[in-house]
C-alpha cells in the first residue's frame, strides 16, 4: 500500500485526460461521466479560479476556444460563468461538483494559475478529499504552495526542476528527489525521449511512480506499459481500456 491513497491501484493506472477529450466535450460532467461509465476510476482535469474565487474545471485561461467568448475565467464572477456553455451546450463544472458527484473518483488536478492554488487546497480540505487527488503543475512555485498547505498527506507530481533531477539520476548521477510522489511527464521533451527504461527504473529506485501524458496511440501505450510505467493519461479512454484488457491488467 502506498503512502498516498491516490496511488493505491492494482496495476497500471488508467487516467481519462480531461475526461477523455477526444471522445467527449472536455472537462465537462458529461465527459467525466462517460469515462466512469467505461470503468475509469481516475480522471485528469485542470482548474482555474473565477474573479470571486470559485474553482472550476477548465483547461484554457480564456473561453474563446470552447465557447467563442472573449473573456478570461479570472475576469468573470461565478454567477456569470455558470451561464456559459461549451462543447455543444455543456456547463463548466465547479471542481467541488466533480468531487461531490463521484465520491470515489480520484483526480489528477493541475492548478493553471497561482490564484487557483489556495482555493484548490481549501476545497480539498473542506471536502475531505486530500487523499483522492494528485496535484501536478509546470510551476514549482504552485507545487510548493500546494505541498505547504496540503501537508504531507497530499500526493503531488514533480516540478520541472525535479523531473530534471530524475533525468540526471537516470543517467547515473547521484540525485535524490526530496518531494513528490510521482513523475507526471510527457514521453518526449522537445523531441528528445524522456520516458525510457532507465528513467522508469530511476523513478522506481526512489519510490516514485511514473504517469505519462497524453497517450492516444495503442502501440505507444503498449511500449510504455512494457517498460513499467505506473499510469497513462489519455484523451481516448476506450483505446486505453482495450489495451489494458488485452494485457489482462484492466480493473
Amino acid at each position: 500500500m502506498s503512502r498516498w491513497p491516490f496511488l493505491d491501484h492494482d496495476g497500471p493506472i488508467p487516467i481519462a485526460h480531461r475526461g477523455g477529450a477526444l471522445e467527449g466535450p472536455e472537462n465537462t460532467m458529461a465527459a467525466f461521466a462517460a469515462a466512469i461509465d467505461l470503468g475509469f476510476r481516475y480522471v485528469e482535469t485542470d482548474v482555474h479560479a473565477t474573479r470571486d474565487g470559485v474553482l472550476v474545471a477548465f483547461h484554457d485561461e480564456g473561453l474563446k476556444r470552447l465557447s467563442g467568448r472573449p473573456e478570461a475565467i479570472a475576469d468573470l464572477a461565478w454567477r456569470d460563468l455558470e451561464t456559459v456553455r461549451v462543447g455543444g451546450g455543456h456547463a463548466i463544472p465547479r471542481f467541488e461538483d466533480l468531487l461531490e458527484a463521484w465520491p470515489d473518483l480520484r483526480i489528477a488536478v493541475d492548478p493553471k494559475h497561482d490564484q487557483a492554488t489556495v482555493p484548490l487546497i481549501d476545497v480539498l480540505q473542506r471536502s475531505d478529499a486530500i487523499g483522492r487527488v494528485c496535484v501536478g503543475s509546470f510551476s514549482g512555485r504552485r507545487l510548493a504552495t500546494a505541498r505547504q498547505l496540503g501537508g504531507p498527506q497530499l500526493c503531488t507530481g514533480l516540478s520541472p526542476k525535479e523531473v530534471g533531477q530524475l533525468q540526471a539520476a537516470s543517467a547515473g548521477l547521484p540525485m535524490r528527489i526530496k518531494a513528490g510522489a510521482c513523475a507526471q511527464v510527457p514521453p518526449t521533451v522537445k523531441g528528445v525521449p524522456l520516458v525510457h527504461q532507465r528513467f522508469v527504473n530511476a523513478a522506481h529506485d526512489q519510490g516514485l511512480a511514473v504517469h505519462v501524458w497524453t497517450i492516444d496511440d495503442a502501440e505507444e501505450m503498449q511500449r510504455l506499459l512494457d517498460i513499467g510505467v505506473d499510469g497513462i493519461m489519455t484523451d481516448r479512454p476506450t483505446v486505453l481500456r482495450d489495451v489494458l484488457m488485452e494485457r489482462g491488467t484492466w480493473n
